[in-house]
């Protein structure tokens, strides 16, 4: 469903507006997450780190409107009561890749389940989009595993930046035990300004800290 925004009552009505009028611009922000703790656990339980980790990030996602916005065909903006990720899978045998949505479920155990049989389903199709049913309210999620990087962008020339976040997570590192991974996500700065990219980060953090898998 989609909501729209009380713009008389919104407190970002003049940032949005001006970032979708006057100053066209998004930003792009890449962060070390500590995906020590995360890992051990993933491991412990014999499961695989990518669709474990694309849950923690779309339940984030889903737990902030800032990062579920959307306009009409008017333009006027509001919020997805849910927001799905579409993930990318690599295809080894020609090294190219295709999108694939997933259904995001509130419950680990049942998003887990859902996206493994997607990807076991849609993996050897090939082309753009392995699934093309796509909903209307997404974000876009994809992995370089055989980088580890310290920044990253996407840019649209000539276009506007994504009301939507895209993300990209890289191959992690291990330094003293540690493990470290990078994070980007790229965002319209009329949906998200730093103080909420900040928060998604924090809370992301902090949920592959402590949850039980």
């Amino acid at each position: 469903m989609f909501n729209y925004i009380d713009l008389e009552n919104w407190e970002r009505k003049e940032h949005f507006e001006y970032y979708r009028t006057k100053i066209k611009c998004g930003y792009s922000c890449t962060v070390q997450l500590d995906v020590t703790a995360f890992r051990d656990k993933v491991k412990a339980k014999g499961l695989r780190f990518y669709p474990a980790f694309v849950y923690c990030v779309s339940n984030i996602v889903n737990s902030m409107p800032e990062f579920r916005m959307g306009v009409d065909s008017d333009g006027k903006p509001g919020y997805y009561d849910i927001s799905h990720p579409n993930m990318t899978i690599f295809h080894e045998d020609d090294h190219t890749f295709s999108d694939m949505w997933t259904e995001y479920y509130p419950d680990f155990v049942d998003f887990y389940k859902n996206t493994t049989e997607n990807m076991d389903k849609y993996k050897n199709v090939k082309g753009i989009k392995a699934r093309d049913d796509q909903p209307a309210a997404f974000f876009c999620i994809s992995c370089v595993p055989w980088l580890s990087y310290t920044a990253y962008s996407t840019s649209v020339p000539g276009g506007e930046p994504n009301l939507f976040p895209i993300i990209t997570f890289g191959r992690y590192t291990e330094s003293n035990g540690k493990y470290t991974m990078p994070f980007t996500l790229n965002i319209s700065h009329a949906a998200a300004d730093g103080y909420h990219t900040s928060k998604f980060f924090n809370s992301l953090q902090e949920l592959i800290d402590t949850i039980e898998i």
